[in-house]
């Protein structure tokens, strides 16, 4: 791994930058941390000294990711993931900046914690790491936190994690609280009461596995609600996690009627089904829970159309003792960091997305829904980039994972492609060899 700063010309690249609706062949000069030029013809007579040339042989450099939604273990869980582990796993996927989430011990509800979370990080990790904010103290769902002071402290936007905020007045408030604030609130859009002790997506499929079903209107009537509520209070809302097309056909309507909304989905749901729970597979017990083909079809057509905004890893660590349970027993949640761009390129391999889309998906549009500088290529934006090779064939093996928890839904799973080169702020943070 090189961590010097010399400059670095990425020659003879396939150059793909939604920020500028260009995909075509190029070079990019990267210098004192930043994009000093990304076109055709730079060529080595055109860099300083000392540069270090790298021949992409017509390899794709794009934009580094940006992972909207990602659990890290610190404060509190340092058993599951820390920020040194997550970003070295996040490195090897590509993924220059994680947005981690606040269900930590303690919660990421005051400004202390919040810089806490950011010391840490410039400390230890090897990517640039960002907080989002608890919604609500103790994200209890009761009371809602200092928006402001929290936002001024460095948090980039603010969600309860995986818990979903019951009480309509509650998000009423914080909806047009951060509205004064232009904050961002990122919201889980699952009833509790409709969950009950369902475990995964209630239909066929379950009823034959003999598992408590999860229905898609627990989603769905929750984003309802929140979207009536954004038409009310004028805020910035995103939908953390969509994962069924009920829940799309509300969206669309909402972006019809011009109100300020936008959603995600985690590269699980567009890339796995029900079906591949197969038998019992706990690794992919995750919430919200996986849905049916026909729904996964339907998120890729969002996501490919610009209904859905942006493609997160949902990485969520969980350790052996909590996953190799009985399924109805055993924790949800799966590692992504590591795997979410290549298991993405399914999508581009079978024709279903085209790269542009994808990056955009996973780099450019998490930027400007943060308010953060990186997604784009454009001369003197932060060097975070990222050199791919889209068909080299390779098997996973979750020993090869860097997260300290190894719970992946891909175990074994055959991929074609994979991040060759990660830079952070001009400097080589992973380098596949």
């Amino acid at each position: 791994m090189l961590t010097d700063r010399r400059p670095i010309l990425l020659a003879n690249a396939r150059i793909i930058d939604p920020s500028r609706d260009f995909d075509g062949p190029g070079d990019v000069l990267i210098a004192d941390g930043v994009i000093r030029d990304a076109k055709r013809g730079i060529g080595a007579a055109g860099v300083p000294e000392g540069t270090d040339i790298v021949n992409c042989a017509g390899r794709i450099v794009a934009p580094g990711l940006i992972d909207m939604r990602a659990f890290v273990g610190e404060p509190g869980a340092s058993h599951r993931e820390t920020f040194a582990s997550a970003s070295q796993a996040a490195a090897a996927g590509g993924i220059t900046t994680i947005i981690c989430q606040p269900d930590t011990s303690p919660v990421i509800d005051n400004s202390a914690t919040v810089d806490f979370v950011m010391r840490r990080a410039r400390d230890t990790a090897i990517v640039n790491i960002h907080p989002m904010a608890a919604l609500t103290k103790g994200m209890q769902g009761h009371e809602m936190t200092e928006i402001g002071l929290l936002k001024a402290a460095g948090a980039v936007a603010f969600t309860d994690g995986d818990r979903s905020v019951t009480n309509a007045q509650v998000m009423r408030r914080a909806l047009t609280y951060a509205r004064d604030f232009d904050a961002l609130i990122v919201h889980h859009t699952e009833d509790p009461n409709l969950i009950g002790e369902g475990v995964m997506n209630e239909g066929e499929f379950a009823t034959r596995l003999g598992l408590a079903g999860i229905p898609a209107a627990a989603e769905s009537i929750m984003l309802e609600r929140d979207l009536r509520l954004v038409a009310l209070t004028g805020g910035r809302y995103h939908a953390a996690s969509l994962t069924s097309m009920e829940s799309l056909e509300i969206l669309k309507r909402a972006r019809d009627s011009g109100l300020d909304v936008s959603a995600s989905v985690s590269i699980n749901h567009v890339t796995l089904n029900e079906n591949d729970i197969g038998p019992y597979r706990t690794f992919l017990k995750l919430s919200p829970p996986l849905r049916t083909e026909d729904d996964r079809k339907a998120l890729v057509a969002a996501l490919a159309s610009g209904l859905i905004d942006v493609v997160m890893s949902d990485h969520n660590p969980q350790d052996v003792e909590v996953k190799r349970l009985p399924f109805a027993e055993a924790a949800h949640g799966a590692v992504g960091l590591q795997t979410m761009l290549v298991a993405a390129l399914r999508l581009i391999h079978n024709g279903e997305m085209d790269f542009k889309t994808l990056i955009r998906a996973m780099s450019t549009r998490p930027a400007e829904l943060l308010g953060l500088a990186g997604g784009t290529l454009r001369a003197g934006a932060p060097a975070d980039v990222i050199v791919i090779d889209a068909d080299t064939p390779w098997v996973l093996d979750r020993d090869d994972l860097k997260s300290l928890c190894k719970n992946t839904p891909f175990d074994d799973a055959r991929f074609s492609g994979r991040v060759m080169r990660t830079i952070v702020g001009g400097r080589t943070v992973y380098e596949h060899v």
